[in-house]
């Protein structure tokens, strides 16, 4: 006579030792984590570096074109020379407050 397997154990979620996470990979995925983590955390503060460097730069460049607006003899350049400097400073303002909110 021959024996029937038995159908009604679940051999295969019983952990066995190749589904088993030994402590070695264990350490290697938290090492993993942790290098994850401050990479992630590296890029952040060059990310906001490099947001305050093209702030000033910014900052500079609307200074110029304010006191380029102020010493022009004509009233309609230094109007669109003024209007110009303010439009690029709130532009720039937003895009460093949304650029600096993704880097949180």
């Amino acid at each position: 006579m021959t024996s029937e397997p038995d159908l009604g154990s679940d051999t295969a979620t019983e952990p066995t030792a190749a589904t088993e996470p030994t402590a070695a990979t264990e350490q290697a995925d938290q090492r993993i984590r942790e290098l994850t983590e401050r990479l992630i955390e590296s890029a952040k503060a060059a990310g906001n570096q490099s947001l305050d460097a093209y702030e000033k730069a910014l900052e500079s460049m609307v200074a110029f074109q304010e006191k380029a607006a102020n010493a022009s003899q004509l009233d309609w350049v230094s109007a669109v020379a003024s209007t110009y400097a303010k439009f690029v400073q709130d532009f720039s303002s937003a895009y460093v407050s949304a650029a600096r909110e993704m880097l949180k």
